[in-house]
Formats: structure tokens, sequence, C-alpha cells
């Protein structure tokens, strides 16, 4: 009988075995490979090769597949011309719990503290409006959401950073302005 063990046993031979392989992933030295290693391993290339145009991925490791930064370059909007690098985090647990990210990027924004916290409902463990982390969730379901966060999931009525949302609700031109400010200040391209 065949058992999962066996096949991933045998998997791991045959791309040990390989001369060609250029797989990107962990090297297991004799390790097991956790389930969020092995998940990871599938899920990189998928991610990479759905990226949105405006989105780069960087590892600074290629066999740590745990820790990359997804940049973001919006080509329209009020972030429009900028640079926003954020810092993905896949814990252990991954996917029962969803990977950390954090801005790096200073910039001024309703769902984005100017410290780097953000406000994304996917990103969230357990989330009132059921659009929270699902084990069924993926990372590129990650990229696209925060990609998202500078066009069409931009949120004025759930902002994290309310002095940004009460400012675009008091004056939306100055509200442009500060924005166009930071992208040039802490984020040109």
């Amino acid at each position: 009988m065949l058992t999962l063990s066996k096949k991933l046993r045998g998997d791991a031979a045959a791309q040990q075995s390989s001369p060609t392989s250029n797989q990107r992933g962990p090297t297991n030295n004799g390790k097991r490979a956790s389930i969020r290693d092995k998940l990871l391993v599938k899920e990189v290339p998928e991610m990479e090769a759905n990226l949105p145009g405006s989105c780069k991925v960087h590892f600074s490791d290629v066999d740590v597949l745990s820790r990359f930064k997804l940049t973001i370059s919006p080509d329209e909007g009020y972030w429009r011309g900028g640079r926003f690098i954020f810092n993905i985090v896949v814990p252990e647990d991954y996917n029962m719990v969803p990977p950390t990210v954090t801005c790096s990027t200073r910039l001024w924004h309703p769902n984005i503290t100017e410290d780097g916290k953000i406000c994304l409902s996917l990103l969230r463990e357990h989330s009132v409006d059921g659009t929270g982390w699902a084990p069924t969730r993926k990372l590129k379901d990650v990229v696209w959401g925060l990609n998202s966060l500078f066009s069409d999931l931009l949120n004025f009525d759930d902002p994290l950073n309310i002095e940004a949302a009460e400012h675009y609700l008091r004056d939306k031109k100055d509200f442009e302005a500060k924005v166009r400010n930071y992208v040039n200040k802490f984020a040109k391209r």
C-alpha cells in the first residue's frame, strides 16, 4: 500500500538523485520537511507565476521560502509612482494561521500605519466578516490582497490609520497632497 509518507520519501529521493533538478525549496539534510515547507515548495512557483504586474518578489535566500519581500509599485491611484516594500514571514503552523506581513516603507494610508501594521481581513486569523484567513488561502491570495490595498480594497470605512481616513474625509485634495509628499519622500522608485 502506498502511503503519503512513502510517496514523500520517494519524491525526496527522486529529487535528490536528479542532477537537473533546480526546484527551489528547503533542503532537509536528513530531517523531515515541515508541512509549511512542503506547501511553500508548491505555492511559491504558483505565486510567482500569478504576480500582478505591479508586484515583484525577492527571496534573500532561495533556500528559505518562508521569508521574502514583496515590492508593490502602483501605476495608478494615490500611490502611483511609489515603491512599497512588504516583509512577509510564513510561520511554522502555516496554513492554519496566516503569514505575518509588515510594510517597511513609510506611507500615508488608511489601512497601513506609518510604522508598518496592516489592516487586511485575509491576514486576520478570526474575521467578523468571514473573509479572514482560512487554510484554503494561499500566498498568491496574500499578494493580490496587499496589491489591492492600493486600489479596490482601499477602505476608508474600517481604517487602521484613523487619522489618514479622517484626513481623506475632511479634505480629499490635502489628503492626496500628503500621500504624494510621502511617496516622493519615502517611496520614490
